[in-house]
């Protein structure tokens, strides 16, 4: 019973579209009619039966002849013949030579009912696969087996809200909110299919069409911190300030450890003028993050508050601590170069506003303002 172990690199395998692969020649060769068990990453942890098929064609050749042939080169998966070589050596380590003979195996891949080993769930398999690949944001191959499983189950609602999920992360909108109506046709009152529906919408660009969208999933439940997060961000690209700011004191009152909500209030807080409410918020955010890990970003925002405030000792401080953190930020560098100016460092902001333009020489907010501190110097 041979056995055939595949890595993510052969994705095709489960489209359907791939249906050869080259393998050393092994001491019992393949022959046409053989039947083949194939798996993916046999050794891992993810091993997974995926199919079994049977053996249409065998050629053998030389590794010589093998990495002159773009061709099946680009079969198997790869780029060229010349990166088949690299991957092949890499993988048989030093055992390769210009004799060494590989086999090219075709295959067809039989119906489940024919199977003489174990027996799976296709789409359940291919949807683990899938799920694997878009948490791993690999997006394309992970919408071909989004794809692939629904031609199991057209009406599968999970399947067709990841899908769209995933289109929409390849910026393919109008086919992920083909995918979210179909779900929604099945099953109208999935708060989270609108949610992600609106996100669409929004990411399209057409925020009222997302706000409506939004209208519907918290009328569903107005209590999922998660739809009233993106209301807010909603409302925020539609200038509904206040509007925003309440949809996320509402998220506070339900999960109150959500750096980013705070942040997001912090935010709104600042541009209308409350800073020190603002400031309040980023001090929440930082706490909460720094109890996970450093964040730069959000040493960043607390900067900026306190720079508003007129703190510039603390402002710098922060900005130290976000550079720590990230020093190939130009916007962390500019920002600690405008406090040195406040504090009259002038000379000492000059260098951050150098680094900010090392980073992006076309930072023009840095250019302009490094010459006004050259003339105080």
């Amino acid at each position: 019973m041979p056995i055939l172990s595949f890595g993510s690199r052969n994705i095709n395998l489960i489209t359907g579209k791939k249906t050869m692969t080259i393998r050393k020649l092994w001491k019992k060769p393949l022959k046409v009619g053989d039947r083949l068990h194939c798996y993916w990453n046999l050794v891992s942890k993810e091993r997974n039966k995926i199919f079994e098929a049977e053996v249409t064609d065998v050629e053998v050749l030389h590794f010589t002849d093998l990495i002159k042939n773009d061709v099946l080169a680009q079969e198997e998966g790869f780029k060229d013949a010349k990166e088949l070589a690299k991957e092949f050596k890499k993988m048989y380590l030093d055992e390769i030579k210009d004799d060494t003979l590989f086999q090219v195996i075709r295959f067809k891949k039989l119906p489940i009912e024919e199977w003489e080993g174990e027996k799976i769930d296709e789409k359940a398999m291919i949807t683990q696969r899938a799920d694997i690949l878009f948490d791993s944001g690999k997006y394309q191959k992970s919408e071909m087996c989004y794809t692939a499983a629904l031609k199991f189950d057209p009406q599968d609602v999970y399947i067709l809200n990841k899908k769209g999920d995933n289109l929409t992360r390849l910026g393919r909108f109008e086919e992920a909110l083909k995918c979210y109506n179909k779900a929604l046709e099945i099953e109208p009152e999935n708060e989270y299919i609108l949610n992600n529906k609106a996100i669409t919408l929004l990411n399209s660009g057409d925020p009222d069409k997302a706000l409506k969208c939004s209208d519907k999933a918290v009328k569903i439940n107005p209590k999922n911190a998660v739809i009233l997060y993106w209301r807010g961000f909603i409302l925020e690209m539609l200038g509904k300030t206040y509007e925003a700011l309440d949809a996320y004191e509402k998220v506070l009152k339900i999960d109150s450890n959500n750096p980013e909500v705070w942040n997001a209030r912090g935010n709104l807080l600042n541009d209308l003028g409350q800073t020190e409410k603002a400031l309040e918020s980023y001090d929440k955010a930082l706490e909460l993050v720094l109890k996970e890990e450093p964040n730069a970003t959000a040493w960043n925002r607390k900067g900026n508050a306190l720079l508003e405030l007129g703190r510039f000792e603390e402002a710098l401080n922060c900005y130290e601590e976000a550079l720590s953190l990230d020093n190939k930020n130009e916007i962390i560098w500019t920002n600690k170069g405008v406090v040195l100016m406040e504090l009259s460092r002038f000379q000492e902001a000059v260098d951050s506003f150098n680094k900010a333009l090392l980073i992006n020489p076309q930072n023009d907010d840095a250019k302009v303002l490094r010459d006004e501190c050259l003339e105080n110097l």
